[in-house]
């Protein structure tokens, strides 16, 4: 099949912490050439998307329009606007998830909010996880933005918003409605703004955990690039084999595969 959509993941597949990863840079540019509509994909919500686009051009050597970028805050802002409750909310994050809800009209605030809103933040303390636990044990919608339990990093594998999300989880007994990769929502919004046939539109990444089973698991045919999170060692024993598996974004051959 020759493929008419690309849904592509960033950290760990285009590059990798502060490490270029040249293949990931290759592969879009070869996107580029041939004219294939693609869409980063990323569970990052510590960055705006005008902030990936200029880390992309500026330190993996990538031009891409804003309109290519599509992030877990995104999805987040445009899934409490259709739940339409009070605009109050409650952000464990960084400034970019919340510079984006405050944009979309919500009130950041710990006084009886109507989400709360968990998100990478790198100066979480206990104090804030407290806010959160009150804030959900009196009824607040309680939102992740994404479920990874690590971040691929040039220092190693760091502890992602996901385990944030578990520690909150053990403390209200409440489950996250989680808005990134591998749910739904995120891969179908992503799809209606590419506009491609969701069995023609194939979804690259580096986790099996959040990119690959956001694919498997919402009818997409899947590429796995071993470049950061998911090991070799670790593709024999997959309990869904990915529909393509590369060690380098190099071998891919973006005529029929």
């Amino acid at each position: 099949m020759t493929y008419k959509g690309y849904l592509i993941d960033l950290d760990g597949t285009i590059y990798k912490g502060k490490d270029r990863i040249p293949a990931g840079e290759r592969f879009v540019q070869a996107l580029q050439e041939r004219g294939l509509p693609y869409l980063f994909v990323t569970n990052n919500t510590t960055r705006t998307p005008e902030d990936i686009q200029t880390m992309l051009s500026s330190q993996f050597g990538i031009e891409t329009g804003i309109e290519t970028i599509y992030t877990a805050t995104q999805a987040t802002v445009d899934y409490m606007n259709d739940l339409g409750y009070e605009k109050t909310a409650y952000v464990i994050g960084e400034s970019g998830l919340k510079s984006a809800i405050e944009a979309a009209g919500y009130t950041l605030t710990g006084d009886q909010p109507a989400y709360v809103v968990v998100g990478l933040d790198w100066q979480v303390d206990y104090e804030k996880f407290v806010a959160a636990t009150l804030a959900i044990q009196n009824g607040a919608t309680f939102i992740g933005t994404n479920p990874d339990l690590n971040i691929p990093t040039e220092r190693g594998l760091l502890p992602g918003a996901g385990s944030l999300l578990a520690l909150l989880e053990a403390a209200t007994r409440v489950k996250p409605v989680i808005m990134g990769k591998p749910e739904a929502i995120i891969m179908d919004k992503a799809l209606a703004l590419l506009g491609t046939p969701r069995e023609e539109t194939l979804m690259v990444g580096d986790n099996y955990l959040t990119d690959i089973r956001a694919g498997i698991d919402n009818g997409f045919p899947t590429l796995l690039a071993l470049t950061g999170f998911t090991k070799p060692e670790e593709v024999e024993g997959l309990p869904i084999a990915p529909t393509h598996v590369v060690h380098s974004l190099d071998e891919w051959s973006f005529d029929e595969n």
